[in-house]
């Protein structure tokens, strides 16, 4: 009889172990660790394990089957719901090969090793740039919005045509903004810049796929500039936006948009000029105080632009040139954030700095002219802000701290001036730490304060990393810099990657906020989501619910939400500023393959 009850307790102790075992949650990153990166799988746990230790976990190599086990666990807090989370170390290894992490009865997705992991991941945003572009669309062999625009709040110029076609829908609607036009383009011409030997030539310029000698990412580039082109019609004339959320009223093809804006159904859509003053229609205004802001964006597009095409096509380069120089005169006469226009309701593009934007475009005047007077103005901006105020902060307005990657900073911390490249490191090296130290004690290594678009925020936080390591070679926040990366390739509450199709095989968004996708189940390849929010945004935005049952709902916790749904909007709708920023980093982490030939 007493062995009886021997045997039940230790079956019913080896069926508890196994209960809690196959509850446990392994996060690795879905794409893989290059060979030297410091490696890291999170376990996630929903019953507290006593005295768990690495010996509990292993890595085996799934050609040879040979077991590795953990260089160190470090107990973390738990993100609620759970009981206990751990990060998991095993950088050591670093032989190239395909391995999975097991566990208390649990098993990885397959990790990937190797310096060529991320081989080709830099073009994969490019897809979704080609499917959001305006006018001729060659994902949808089709054309959209061509009778673009009608002039408003435009003064003695209302209700004046203007040919503002081209350019790239913002996202999931139809809207197109200066603000995130002008970003994305000058991201995709620093990744080009940064990394010129990594982008491949499989499209044409406009889009088709059929190679023309020009790098896609220029090509893409290139669309854009030559809609900021129109949106800067003449030398005082600075448009801002496209359509508003009217636009809203249906969710449709981008070629069937019919939406009437008071000039027929499908006809010529608002074009709204950047003000210096509060303005909106229907009742909702923005909080606009100055020019900077926006044509500061235009100049330094133009700045690169200038510098990238100058052998491509000189003629094109030099007309850029003189346009950046104008641009960045006007938007210095004219201190202040331009905010984007709201109508039916009260959501814009919140903009409160600008001293960022004519930072970046006085030092990429001093880059192209050398005129000391660029440099000085370069520095006296930059002191105003010297850290980005989402960095190290708990919450913010929708975009208002924008661009969220401060690359003026990070300009002038290379800019041969010895005393100016400390001064700079130092505001850099300061972001860094304030993030740093907000999300150093949680199982994640996550800072980021997650507001609408945390995704584009993570995405800043590790390209400004990436550039304050290569520059001073200090590797104080590299996990940091790693623990970001991962992030968004499943190292998450969520085991979720952020963009779409990456990797292949992944756990990527399935139901995006997309009509594409929606409508015609045509996969937003390349697409950044926007990433998890605080509940209370979640709850809080008009519109946003979930149409199927949360599968991710063992994960969701009471102050952080993120689900694959459509409806959605809030965290899984891609964007396209939030994926062209995406292609410095990728094109970094790419170059690594190269480096291996």
């Amino acid at each position: 009889m007493i062995k009886k009850i021997f045997t039940l307790l230790s079956f019913i102790h080896i069926f508890n172990i196994s209960l809690i075992a196959n509850n446990v949650y392994l996060r690795v990153n879905q794409i893989g660790y290059l060979e030297d990166d410091i490696k890291v799988a999170v376990a996630m746990m929903p019953n507290s394990i006593e005295n768990l230790t690495i010996n509990d976990f292993a890595l085996i190599n799934i050609s040879t089957n040979e077991r590795f086990n953990l260089d160190s666990i470090k107990i973390t807090s738990a993100w609620e719901p759970m009981k206990m989370c751990a990060r998991l170390y095993f950088s050591s290894l670093s032989t190239p090969g395909e391995y999975k992490l097991i566990g208390l009865d649990s098993e990885s997705p397959i990790i990937n090793i190797g310096n060529n992991v991320y081989a080709g991941c830099q073009e994969i945003p490019l897809y979704y740039m080609r499917q959001q572009r305006c006018g001729y669309n060659p994902s949808l062999r089709d054309s959209c919005h061509k009778h673009d625009g009608i002039l408003v709040l435009s003064g003695e110029n209302d209700g004046k045509y203007v040919d503002v076609t081209g350019g790239w829908h913002d996202a999931s609607d139809y809207l197109q903004y200066l603000t995130t036009s002008a970003n994305a383009t000058t991201q995709m011409l620093v990744a080009y810049l940064t990394n010129p030997n990594v982008w491949d030539d499989k499209f044409d310029s406009d889009g088709n796929n059929v190679s023309n000698g020009i790098a896609d990412i220029l090509d893409e580039a290139r669309w854009g500039l030559n809609w900021l082109m129109k949106m800067n019609p003449n030398d005082t004339l600075y448009l801002n936006q496209i359509a508003d959320d009217r636009d809203h009223r249906m969710a449709v093809l981008p070629a069937d948009d019919k939406v009437d804006y008071g000039w027929g159904e499908g006809k010529q859509r608002p074009v709204y000029p950047c003000a210096d003053y509060p303005y909106g229609l229907m009742g909702n205004y923005n909080d606009s105080k100055g020019l900077a802001s926006s044509v500061a964006k235009f100049s330094s597009s133009f700045s690169l632009g200038g510098v990238v095409f100058d052998k491509i096509d000189p003629t094109f380069a030099k007309e850029l040139k003189r346009r950046s120089s104008v641009a960045y005169d006007i938007a210095k006469a004219n201190p202040g954030a331009c905010q984007t226009a709201p109508c039916t309701s009260p959501y814009y593009y919140e903009e409160d700095n600008w001293v960022d934007d004519l930072e970046l475009a006085a030092i990429l005047q001093f880059a192209t002219t050398h005129n000391p007077k660029y440099l000085n103005d370069a520095v006296d901006y930059g002191r105003q802000e010297p850290v980005t105020p989402w960095m190290g902060a708990d919450s913010a307005h929708h975009y208002q701290w924008y661009p969220f990657y401060n690359l003026g900073h990070i300009l002038l911390s290379q800019c041969n001036n010895d005393k100016i490249e400390k001064e700079f490191n130092r505001n850099v090296k300061s972001g860094l730490q304030r993030v740093y130290d907000r999300g150093k004690d949680n199982t994640f290594f996550n800072g980021i304060p997650f507001i609408w678009c945390s995704n584009n925020l993570t995405v800043a936080l590790i390209t400004q990393a990436m550039a304050y390591r290569q520059y001073t070679n200090d590797n104080q926040f590299i996990e940091m810099e790693t623990a970001m990366r991962d992030w968004l390739f499943g190292v998450n509450p969520w085991g979720k990657c952020m963009i779409v199709g990456l990797p292949i095989d992944g756990d990527y968004p399935h139901d995006p906020h997309s009509a594409l996708t929606n409508l015609n189940q045509i996969q937003v390849t390349g697409g950044l989501v926007d990433g998890p929010v605080y509940y209370n945004i979640f709850n809080s935005l008009k519109g946003v619910h979930l149409r199927n049952e949360d599968k991710y709902a063992q994960f969701q916790n009471s102050t952080v939400v993120y689900h694959d749904d459509y409806s959605d909007y809030s965290t899984n709708e891609p964007t396209m500023d939030g994926t062209a920023s995406t292609t410095i980093f990728l094109g970094i982490l790419a170059s690594k393959a190269l480096q291996q030939k």
